[in-house]
């Protein structure tokens, strides 16, 4: 019999938590398997573990290093997730999930065996067999030791681990933008051809020039000055060939990897806006900015520098070959004696470069999100007095950038001096053979000269390729990074022949709608009909699923059952842009971008008439606070809207919204966050807003809905009354309730109101 792997055999990155978690295992308590979990839930690296035994769970989070541990049931599930480089496994019951786990790719080999063992476990807490007293008499997988499933032979776990791909050949992808300008890159491609050729005339040029000139004045001959004059005039030549060619060469290929990299970054933002809502909200703004920002920056520099340098190093190395090999072979074979030392070297440090720099640029992306967090939300860092603990924040981001450059930079600097210590070797061992022939009058002084001259030029090169093999991990780890935004599917996809509504009468149908964020039901089995021009007023307890419906008529999200529809045409087979030209969107928090006031309301329509505009701020109530501005229409806003104020901010949207015309209006609690006088105003604006228009309102305070023709009152995602303020205030249901909850608060604030303004008088 084999006994399962004990807490010793586990590699920890800590020998304490080995220990640790020895002291708190039962008697019979074995372990089965364990898997290093090295990401925090907010992305920080970390050290954790998941270890399962033969009687539960136990997680060592990688940020506090406290252990938990979760009870084993047959019910239980794992599930693995992969996005843009990390992992997540999550522990789920039915009814929720129990734990989650975040790990970098490099620890999956380890989570596959962990689901493989916990899979066999579960299916013997299934069975009712005692999972701590059975002794596997099955065969145990020789590489990884997790037991093999019956009547088998290979392991599950293994064979679904796959050797990652190397990451330098990411940069082959690049030629869909390089593509375009294949002619331009043809061209470049045949002057670095001939500025390396004419490069090589020199050296060759020196074999005459001793043999035939100076050698011969050394034994009493007379120099002759015409071929003296000649030999120079060639050196001349091919040295202003080989600078017109290549300043040629430069200039084209720079012009085109510009194009590449301009091609580069717009094609990725573009792709971006056409995600979907869900996946911004798994990604950090300054995540985003850096792959767009520096990542093309790198591949830019990489195209327009060293991918030129590269391939000029390739045709010297051949061409120079090719002249040693014709002028003496033995001594040219000599020549190539660190080649395969060289080329070992790069092979072994290419794969470490690769996953440091990787891991470089997921921690540079925490030093942006930092500066991302900070600068927009400055005021508030600044109202809670939060400056150190923010500089500590960015102190420690930067540390940990710094660490894994270091670590890299270990690497590096040790490679680079190895090489040339090689290229040296081999310019000493090749002095050594050219004495030792010429002693032997194989080979003239001439010769042995311009074969010292090509081999300066050829370990020169060589050397150069080997410092290229950095640039070329960076650049090939940015590609990754930008192509994972470029292969991500949006959720809301376009449809292949989309519908085009002729005139659009504002209708909305949802049949049988349900929606799920991951495996948490929001929206169960809905139905509700929406008349043209009608106001429906979305009421309900927080999380009761208002906001994701309102997403869901947007289409910020697709249904995960069922069908909306407007004026009877499934909203999926529409185009989304021309969907959306047709609903207006006034958030509680709305969102102005840098610029002009005018520029901003006109944001829907950006040729739309300053008279245009001035109406639609008249309609929202906006008009009058604009003209007081320094510069009325022309007054510039801060970033988000920072020089205006909440209420003068929420008009503006709402004339933006107004400017459009929109045959569907949504309006997600437009009024909670300000004082009543400034809501008695925007309520007065969306009085003009909502005139002719289907209208759909989240509001916090019930009786701005009294207005609506009908309420819908929502709970748990499901929807539970249905009609007007009256008609559900005579039911005494859940309207009833929540309206009576929301007097009775009213009326405790107007009395403590009131209390402190009688203690404040006397």
């Amino acid at each position: 019999m084999q006994e399962h792997l004990g807490v010793d055999t586990v590699a920890f990155s800590d020998s304490s938590r080995g220990a640790e978690l020895q002291a708190r295992l039962a008697a019979n308590e074995n372990v089965l398997a364990v898997a290093s979990v090295d990401l925090t839930q907010d992305l920080r690296f970390g050290a954790g573990h998941v270890v399962l035994t033969t009687q539960r769970v136990w997680s060592c989070d990688p940020a506090s290093g406290q252990w938990r541990e979760l009870a084993l049931a047959p019910d239980q599930k794992l599930r693995l997730l992969d996005h843009g480089g990390v992992g997540t496994l999550e522990l789920h019951s039915p009814e929720e999930r129990q734990a989650l786990w975040r790990f970098t790719l490099r620890h999956q080999a380890d989570v596959l065996r962990f689901m493989q063992q916990f899979e066999l476990l579960r299916q013997r807490l299934e069975r009712g067999d005692d999972a701590c007293d059975e002794e596997d008499e099955a065969a145990r997988c020789p590489v990884c030791h997790v037991v093999l499933p019956p009547e088998t032979e290979d392991c599950p776990a293994c064979a679904r681990q796959q050797k990652p791909q190397t990451s330098t050949w990411v940069l082959l992808r690049l030629w869909r933008f390089a593509k375009p300008y294949k002619n331009q890159l043809l061209l470049g491609f045949l002057l670095t051809l001939a500025s390396t050729g004419a490069q090589l005339v020199a050296p060759y040029l020196t074999i005459p020039l001793m043999d035939k000139i100076l050698i011969p004045f050394q034994n009493g001959e007379k120099i002759d000055s015409s071929l003296v004059t000649f030999y120079l005039s060639a050196l001349l030549v091919s040295a202003l060939l080989a600078w017109a060619l290549g300043w040629a060469r430069t200039f084209v290929l720079a012009k085109v990897s510009e194009r590449i990299g301009a091609n580069l970054r717009t094609t990725t933002y573009n792709h971006l806006l056409t995600l979907s809502v869900d996946y911004y909200g798994s990604k950090r703004t300054g995540d985003l900015m850096a792959r767009i920002g520096s990542e093309t920056d790198r591949i830019n520099l990489f195209l327009s520098l060293n991918a030129l340098d590269f391939a000029t190093d390739v045709l010297m190395i051949v061409m120079t070959s090719v002249i040693l090999f014709s002028i003496n072979p033995w001594l040219a074979l000599v020549t190539l004696v660190p080649l395969p030392f060289i080329a070992w070297m790069i092979h072994t440090v290419r794969d470490r470069l690769r996953t440091g720099f990787e891991k470089i640029d997921r921690v540079w992306s925490e030093v942006t999100n930092v500066l991302a967090d900070t600068i927009p939300g400055i005021r508030v860092v600044k109202a809670f007095a939060q400056e150190k603990r923010e500089a500590a924040r960015f102190a420690s981001a930067n540390q940990v950038n710094l660490q894994a450059n270091d670590k890299v930079n270990k690497t590096w600097s040790l490679f680079t001096p190895t090489v040339t210590l090689l290229t040296e070797i081999g310019l000493l061992i090749v002095w050594g053979f050219g004495i030792y022939l010429v002693a032997h009058e194989s080979i003239t002084v001439g010769i042995l000269t311009a074969f010292i001259a090509y081999i300066g030029r050829f370990y020169t090169r060589l050397d150069s390729m080997s410092r290229i093999v950095s640039v070329t991990q960076k650049a090939a780890a940015g590609a990754k990074r930008i192509f994972d935004i470029l292969d991500h599917v949006s959720n809301v996809p376009e449809p292949a022949n989309p519908v085009k509504l002729a005139r659009t009468e504002g209708a909305i149908h949802m049949e049988d709608v349900s929606f799920r964020y991951g495996s948490r039901a929001v929206i169960k089995h809905l139905n509700l009909q929406i008349r043209p021009g009608e106001m429906i007023g979305l009421v309900g307890h927080s999380g009761s699923g208002k906001s994701t419906l309102v997403n869901l008529i947007c289409r910020f999200y697709d249904v995960s059952e069922g069908s909306i529809q407007l004026d009877g045409v499934d909203v999926r087979r529409m185009s989304v842009s021309d969907y959306r030209r047709n609903i207006g969107l006034v958030l509680q928090e709305p969102f102005l971008f840098f610029g002009t006031i005018a520029e901003n309301i006109a944001y829907g329509k950006p040729g739309a008439t300053r008279e245009e505009v001035v109406a639609a701020a008249r309609a929202a109530h906006a008009h009058e606070f604009i003209l007081r501005l320094p510069h009325g229409y022309d007054s510039l806003v801060g970033e988000r809207g920072q020089g205006l104020s909440g209420g003068e901010r929420q008009r503006i949207s709402i004339a933006r919204a107004l400017l459009i015309d929109p045959r569907i209006l949504i309006l997600d609690e437009a009024t909670s966050a300000v004082d009543t006088e400034t809501e008695k105003e925007i309520q007065r604006a969306l009085d003009n807003l909502v005139q002719g228009r289907t209208t759909i309102a989240i509001a916090h305070r019930l009786s701005t809905l009294r207005k609506a023709d009908r309420l819908v009152v929502m709970d748990r995602g499901e929807i539970v009354e249905v009609g007007p303020h009256d008609e559900l205030m005579a039911q005494k249901g859940h309207y009833w309730r929540l309206y009576e909850a929301q007097a009775r608060r009213a009326e405790e604030d107007a009395q403590a109101a009131g209390l402190t303004l009688q203690v404040n008088k006397e």
